[in-house]
């Protein structure tokens, strides 16, 4: 402990006679700093950038627009309906069906009650239209009551009414009086 104070004073003196104010030697000077990257390539950055951000949509669409069903018209899907129960028998059930699909059919077509509803409310409905004519009106109405005549009394020996073929000629004929209509007002 004798020694610190002289070992204190010892170092300050060495410390007060080095030269500190003399400056580093200097590095020699870098040269001129070249382009960045984004100096370089700017241009081609931003056009690669917008090449990629075209090329994303144009496959995002194709692949959504893969996605979305095709919608096939009600006529179509409703002469399809029909024709494939063209060759059953004609039973109740077949009768049922048929005036499911052609109700379902004036329904869609004619914007009023459709193949929820039963004959009594469908042709009310069909009354209430203006766009359908009153001699289609008239023989829809006719077929639907005789096939509910025909599914709910007994079918001993009564002949059939080709009811799946009958409601073709009944969608037909409507098609025929819409492209009259939209003729019309086109």
């Amino acid at each position: 402990m004798k020694l610190l104070p002289a070992t204190l004073l010892l170092l300050s003196g060495i410390a007060a006679s080095a030269d500190t104010n003399a400056l580093p030697s200097l590095a020699p000077a870098y040269g001129e700093m070249p382009p960045t990257f984004w100096e370089q390539h700017k241009a081609a950055v931003v056009i690669g950038g917008f090449l990629f951000i075209l090329v994303q949509s144009l496959w995002l669409y194709k692949l959504l627009m893969r996605l979305q069903p095709k919608v096939e018209p009600v006529e179509n899907l409703t002469r399809a309906a029909l024709t494939s129960l063209l060759n059953e028998p004609e039973d109740g059930e077949l009768l049922s069906e048929v005036s499911r699909i052609l109700r379902g059919y004036f329904g869609k077509q004619f914007q009023m009650a459709g193949a929820e509803a039963t004959t009594t409310e469908f042709v009310a409905a069909l009354d209430k239209n203006q766009t359908i004519d009153a001699g289609l009106k008239t023989k829809v109405t006719a077929f639907l009551r005789e096939c509910d005549a025909r599914k709910f009394s007994p079918a001993a020996g009564k002949p059939e009414v080709d009811a799946a073929e009958r409601a073709l000629d009944l969608v037909n004929e409507a098609e025929n009086l819409r492209a009259k209509q939209n003729a019309a007002n086109a």
